[in-house]
Parts: structure tokens; sequence; C-alpha cells
């Protein structure tokens, strides 16, 4: 399996923004090639800042196009795919945080760096029926968010920013999902206000 993604990252970074686009979405698919995509983000913007969001876009697309495949699995499969694919604890658990948050379910592991647990998330999106569009915007937020910090890293800090995101992976993800949790909390309270009769 080690040469198998070797080959995988090796063929990626021959072909630049497109092997990003097929790592990220046969990562976030039928695969799993933990980091493999992340490391790549970090690689290739080291060696070309002025293409920072020629990667980022690039991977943000192809681990979306994945993550709906398996997305589609989940709404096809149903209850019983998941079941019989993930441990019957880990389910349940999984779908009581659906019903309490909803798409941050999705957005939140989306942020997360490995070994943190993604696809039973994605697929259980599916299983629960949230929209296509909640669900595409999570995972766009989400994902968009992890490889625009790994792209700035690496333009600031070069291949350094692999150790640093070793360091600080866990601290930098729960950062972005406190301030993303923040501007979620704060458009609700705006929303809200807005809506509310004028004395």
């Amino acid at each position: 399996m080690g040469r198998f993604v070797a080959g995988i990252r090796a063929l990626a970074l021959t072909l630049g923004a497109p092997g990003l686009f097929l790592v990220a979405l046969l990562d976030s698919s039928v695969l799993s090639l933990p980091e493999v995509a992340d490391l790549l983000v970090v690689w290739m913007v080291a060696r070309n800042h002025g293409r920072v969001w020629l990667y980022v876009v690039s991977a943000t697309a192809g681990s979306l196009i994945g993550c709906l495949a398996m997305y589609a699995l989940g709404r096809k499969g149903g209850d019983a795919l998941v079941r019989k694919r993930f441990s019957g604890p880990s389910v349940e658990r999984t779908m009581a945080t659906f019903q309490r948050y909803g798409v941050l379910a999705v957005l939140v592991p989306a942020i997360l760096p490995p070994p943190a647990p993604f696809k039973i998330f994605v697929v259980l999106a599916g299983v629960a029926e949230i929209s296509v569009a909640k669900f595409t915007t999570a995972v766009i937020v989400g994902r968009g968010s992890r490889y625009l910090v790994l792209g700035l890293l690496a333009v600031a800090y070069g291949d350094r920013a692999l150790g640093y995101m070793e360091e600080h992976g866990v601290a930098a993800s729960l950062i972005a999902v406190g301030l993303l949790a923040a501007g979620v909390v704060g458009y609700l309270i705006w929303t809200r206000v807005k809506r509310a009769p004028r004395t």
C-alpha cells in the first residue's frame, strides 16, 4: 500500500493541479490516502507561491466531488449500508450529532486533520438527507479553509509548514473551527435581530 500511495503522490506532483484534484477526489471517496492531499498542497505551494489559489481550489473541488459521491451512496444505500460498513455505537452517536447540529456535523470534521474521521459523517449526511446545497456549502467551507491555511503556511514557511502542522495542526484546526462557529453564531444572531418586529 505504501508503494501505491507513493506512486499516486509522484503522479500528482507530475500532473500539478489536476493531479492534486484527482488525489483529493480519491481520498474523499473510494480510497483512503490520509494526509496525501495536505502534503501535496504544501509541496506544490512551497515551490510555486503564485499558484496557491489554483492548488487550494483544485484540492477543494476534488474533495467536494469525492464527498458528493459518498453522500449519494449514503442517500441511496441508506441506513443498511452505513451499519454494514461502520460499527453500531459510532453510527448511533453520529446520527445523534446530525440530529442535534445538522450541517456543523459535516463542517467541523471537514476541517480537522487526520486521523479525525470524516467519511462516516459524509455518508451519514446522505442518510440523514441533509440538503445537497447545505452539504456542498459545508464541504467547501470546511475543506477550503483547511487547504487555504495549509497553502498560506506553505507561502510563509515553505516545506517547514509540514513540521508546523504536525506540531500544531490540531490546535490550528480547533482555532479555525472556533472562528467558523463564532461566524455562524454571529450570522444567526444577526438574522434573528433583522427578522424581529420593530417597535
